[in-house]
């Protein structure tokens, strides 16, 4: 996870009060991203500062790490994912050619493909498939015929299900709560002391949201990411041992 500039961030907080000022005023939604995690919870705090509560992030699959911030007007019932300004694209090519996402990634970037047009990008054996900004996707159809030094095929949409991407590990512990530092400690396999330090440090986001509390409270189907350490989604916390603690269950992104 990476930090960001002081100038960046406050670019960032441009674009996400413009498309909210926009929305507000053109009863329309308005969108901006594609966002990596750090820039998504930036993102958060600004829509809960503002009071703004008709937002949503999406990034065309549950799970997604790159997703966009959408402002929608106070008419929609709830956010509609299908109006996020995103598609998905399928590229195929030989089995026995390895592409890995940096292939992928430098061979976008040298077409002058910008990073925040494109979403994840999911690697897997003869096909992976990469969330982009619809007004690139036409390009990408249209003009890549090669990633690096492989020919490869490109399609709208999923074509069959999505690779897998990247894998995970399974963690199991028994922890004293459900605070972030007792999670994160057996996430990362960390004395409490150690990761209520990385969490006072700045070092850990839940659920996109940077916690400098070590006491904050950790539920089912959160992400925690730790610099330096990995990302993780909580699968399970409880219930409670005849010892008075809680069983646990999370997985490692790998």
């Amino acid at each position: 996870m990476a930090g960001g500039s002081p100038a960046g961030d406050a670019l960032l907080e441009a674009k996400i009060l413009d498309a909210i000022r926009l929305c507000n005023k053109t009863n329309q939604p308005r969108f901006v991203g594609f966002l990596d995690e750090r820039e998504a919870g930036i993102a958060q705090q600004i829509v809960r500062r503002e009071g703004f509560f008709q937002s949503s992030f999406w990034g065309g699959y549950e799970d997604a790490e790159r997703v966009m911030f959408g402002a929608f007007p106070e008419y929609y019932d709830q956010p509609a994912l299908s109006e996020f300004p995103l598609c998905a694209v399928t590229v195929s090519y030989r089995a026995c050619d390895t592409l890995t996402h940096r292939d992928f990634l430098g061979s976008f970037m040298a077409c002058g493909i910008t990073r925040a047009s494109l979403g994840d990008i999911l690697v897997g054996e003869g096909k992976s498939v990469v969330f982009v900004r619809e007004e690139i996707a036409g390009y990408l159809l249209s003009q890549i015929s090669k990633i690096g030094r492989v020919g490869i095929k490109i399609s709208q949409g999923v074509q069959g299900e999505l690779p897998q991407g990247r894998g995970f590990q399974s963690i199991g512990a028994v922890i004293a709560s459900a605070r972030l530092d007792c999670v994160v400690a057996a996430c990362c396999g960390l004395s409490r002391e150690k990761a209520a330090s990385l969490i006072r440090s700045g070092a850990v986001m839940l659920s996109h949201e940077e916690i400098l509390s070590a006491s904050a409270a950790v539920a089912e189907g959160d992400k925690i990411s730790v610099r330096g350490k990995g990302r993780y989604v909580v699968d399970r916390v409880g219930p409670p041992t005849k010892k008075g603690r809680l069983s646990f269950q999370a997985r490692k992104y790998l």
